[in-house]
């Protein structure tokens, strides 16, 4: 739930830090124009009083011919200087250019987009603070609501542990052990699983590693999930190996991968568990994986069934137990290797 509410924070600050951003970059760009307007419109100014008295070191004049096109007071800009048009003599079509130096005229235009960019990474500071603010904010409600879940989960967890134990212990104790009671064991397992699963999504484990054998593992799982599935075909070919990992979390992984390779296979299909060489590969025929990408992430699921987090905490344990992994896609083949 920490992880769940740190991502959503974050995504919330990146939403409101991306709207405020494109407001600024918006009212900043219109700013610049208007500021590269407003210096025109000087400039203008300036050369059409600078035309009438010549008081104005800034500027220079010209002697041109007169054209058909030619307007008189009117701001002109070309590659060398922006410039206006004005009468130099009743008699003649001469007309005089006053012009001010386009060099002269990108300076201060680049002074103003200096001052502009200043002004948005000031704004963009105040932009980040506001955005964390707003974040921890509007999301406190959903952090509320998150902590008085997983409280309600943790007790609902801690108050199953004991009915679940206690079942599972009778019916190991039962002398007789008919069709109707092997079928109330594989129940109470699958409920002890899922309590397992929800455990060690709520709770930071603490791992032992020590010496194990991955036959006795994979071979545990094997035998529940076969009983359960028992129309798929089993295919099973393990070279045992000794590997140094957590017992409770590697049982942990091949659990959640049997239970998705056996709930998303074909009535038809098969499960194939090869084990050599410090490599284990489950291999599974389902109906097409639409985003193998997004497997491992928390809540993704393809269908309506499960909990969506099966996968994600295959992932979890994976990398606490530094074991690599890959998966392959092909048709309707899904392949993930573990890597130990």
């Amino acid at each position: 739930m920490k992880v769940y509410e740190k991502e959503s924070l974050i995504k919330g600050f990146l939403l409101f830090f991306i709207v405020i951003e494109l407001f600024l970059i918006v009212i900043l760009y219109r700013h610049y124009q208007l500021e590269d307007e407003h210096l025109g419109e000087n400039l203008f100014l300036e050369m059409k009083n600078y035309s009438l008295f010549f008081d104005d070191d800034r500027f220079d004049i010209d002697i041109v011919d007169k054209k058909k096109d030619s307007k008189l007071y009117e701001l002109y800009k070309d590659e060398e200087s922006l410039y206006i048009l004005v009468p130099f003599s009743k008699e003649d079509n001469d007309l005089l250019k006053v012009y001010y130096p386009i060099s002269s005229y990108n300076k201060t235009l680049a002074k103003v987009r200096d001052t502009t960019f200043l002004y948005f990474f000031m704004l963009s500071l105040v932009a980040i603070l506001i955005s964390l603010l707003f974040s921890f904010y509007a999301l406190r409600p959903m952090r509320d609501s998150l902590k008085l879940l997983e409280e309600f989960i943790r007790d609902i967890i801690h108050d199953l542990n004991t009915p679940i134990t206690s079942i599972l212990l009778n019916l190991k104790m039962m002398p007789q052990r008919g069709e109707e009671v092997e079928s109330i064991a594989i129940s109470a397992k699958a409920i002890s699983m899922l309590h397992k699963n929800l455990d060690t999504y709520l709770r930071d484990m603490k791992f032992k590693k020590e010496p194990l054998f991955i036959k006795d593992v994979v071979q545990e799982q094997v035998k529940f999930f076969s009983s359960m599935y028992d129309y798929l075909d089993w295919k099973i070919d393990i070279e045992d190996f000794s590997i140094k990992s957590d017992r409770n979390a590697l049982s942990r992984i091949i659990y959640n991968l049997l239970s998705n390779a056996c709930k998303y296979n074909k009535s038809t299909g098969f499960i194939e568990i090869i084990a050599k060489d410090g490599k284990l590969t489950i291999r599974n025929d389902s109906y097409g994986i639409k985003n193998p990408s997004k497997l491992f992430n928390r809540f993704y699921k393809e269908s309506q069934r499960g909990l969506g987090i099966g996968l994600h905490i295959v992932q979890k344990l994976s990398d606490e137990l530094n074991i690599k992994k890959n998966i392959e896609v092909n048709q309707n083949i899904f392949t993930i290797n573990l890597i130990f």
